[in-house]
């Protein structure tokens, strides 16, 4: 925690890292494997990953446990191993921080069950709290920290999943990311605005979205939040573009210009955290960090949220 305070006491922009599932798909995961897997099978390549994303400019690292919660484990084989592969998914983040400087923050990442709540689904409240309590305690044992919830689509999922890191943590800050990526709210139906308002209560120490449809999407999401939140720390972490897919595998098609120019133009709108998600590599995020300059600093509002190009 004292590293995620020396970040918000520096001031300025921070910048967060990019993808995970990108870069390991091109060191030979296949479609359908377990990412997770590969912090105990192959952590040289997961440190890797983190390695290039510092080195490019990044302030923050998500931890490579996206999917390490019990259900989506489950698909797998592997919901017996929750704790093993999230506490090496943090230690190898940890580590890998450590190498490049004392003050880089490591959070650990929470993705969603992969199920839908009761009552329109089968996946109980109070399970998906003791699912997502699990997969924080090993978070936090490996040294996480602060804990980044991200790419949900229902309010009261993320309410679980902030319920259970309290239950192992009633300190440790929380991030929280939601995905808009149906017609600018979430599958389930959320606006920009509802989420900010329910995630702010909740007590998360930063908001915003990630993933989704690109950049253009992101954009609108941060300006929506911030005219209904305007004290509220704000996140963008956006794609590398609209995916399409060719030879079987999912190809974005935003360059490191583009993300550049998205780095830029959300800060603008009032994001603090910037960060790029599926599609993006080291590379997208050295022209990120090269736009919002080095040390970064705030970006002067050109014009008032809401108010269109």
């Amino acid at each position: 925690m004292e590293r995620w305070q020396a970040l918000l006491d520096r001031g300025g922009l921070a910048l967060a890292d990019g993808a995970m599932g990108t870069m390991l798909f091109d060191q030979g995961l296949e479609s359908g494997g377990s990412p997770e897997l590969w912090n105990v099978d192959h952590p040289d390549r997961v440190e890797g990953v983190h390695r290039g994303y510092l080195e490019a400019g990044a302030d923050l690292i998500l931890t490579n446990t996206f999917g390490g919660n019990r259900f989506r484990l489950a698909l797998h084989g592997l919901e017996g191993r929750v704790a093993e592969l999230n506490l090496a998914g943090a230690q190898l983040a940890r580590q890998a921080a450590a190498r490049l400087g004392g003050r880089l923050v490591v959070a650990g990442d929470i993705g969603p069950s992969g199920g839908i709540l009761q009552p329109l689904g089968d996946l109980a409240f109070r399970d998906a709290v003791d699912g997502f309590a699990e997969q924080s305690r090993a978070l936090i044992d490996g040294g996480v920290d602060v804990v980044w919830i991200e790419t949900m689509s229902d309010l009261e999922e993320v309410h679980a999943a902030i319920d259970g890191v309290r239950r192992i943590s009633p300190t440790i800050p929380v991030l929280a990311t939601m995905t808009f990526d149906t017609r600018g709210h979430t599958m389930m139906g959320v606006t920009p605005e509802q989420a900010a308002e329910a995630l702010q209560g909740w007590g998360a120490a930063a908001i915003g979205g990630n993933c989704g449809n690109g950049p253009e999407e992101i954009l609108a999401v941060v300006e929506k939040m911030r005219r209904h939140a305007p004290s509220a720390r704000l996140v963008a972490k956006a794609n590398a573009g609209i995916p399409a897919w060719k030879g079987g595998r999912a190809v974005y098609g935003a360059g490191p210009e583009e993300m550049a120019a998205y780095a830029t133009a959300v800060a603008e709108r009032g994001a603090w955290l910037i960060g790029a998600c599926c599609g993006s590599t080291p590379a997208h995020l050295s022209a990120m960090a090269g736009a919002l300059g080095s040390p970064r600093q705030p970006v002067a509002l050109t014009r008032e949220p809401g108010s269109g190009e």
